[in-house]
């Protein structure tokens, strides 16, 4: 038992020993700083904006036919009800798919972000990594919307660094 406490306060001893050499960044105002970025953000946000406009319409259409029908529906034979209910169901199935195609995984507005914001990112990250590369970092901690990251000694911030390299 003596020797597994002896080998355990060895590796941990090691591991303190050898500390890594890290740097901490925040993502967040180094792409804020960028005004290609803050350019693309603003047009998805229109973008963004103009589609759900569009979607709204369908959606709007979709209640004033249900609207339209409950205020008929007495009148109506079960034949016709049934008609549209299921004109009713089908409209909004397609409005649901519609803004699927805008705004899912695979829509519209996430293909332009991609389109828009990937190659940005690209480069701040390699501008990042060669930072950390000279200047001998170990490992790099983003800062942005880290809700664990408690304590960050001003000392080993280096975002503004980042953003110099990046101009």
């Amino acid at each position: 038992m003596k020797r597994l406490i002896l080998i355990a306060a060895l590796v941990l001893t090691a591991g303190v020993v050898s500390a890594q050499n890290y740097l901490i960044v925040n993502s967040e105002k180094i792409f804020k700083s960028i005004d290609a970025y803050n350019t693309a953000i603003a047009s998805l946000d229109r973008m963004a904006e103009q589609y759900q406009a569009q979607v709204d319409a369908r959606f709007q259409e979709v209640e004033t036919l249900y609207n339209n029908y409950q205020n008929q529906k007495t009148t109506l034979s079960a034949t016709a009800r049934q008609t549209r209910e299921n004109a009713i169901l089908a409209k909004e199935r397609e409005a649901a798919e519609y803004q699927e195609s805008l705004f899912g995984k695979e829509g519209t507005l996430m293909k332009r972000r991609v389109e828009l914001i990937k190659p940005i990112q690209d480069r701040v990250f390699a501008a990042i990594e060669a930072y950390a590369k000279a200047v001998g970092a170990d490992a790099v901690l983003d800062s942005a919307n880290n809700p664990t990251l408690l304590y960050t000694n001003p000392r080993i911030e280096r975002t503004q660094e980042v953003i110099d390299r990046l101009k």
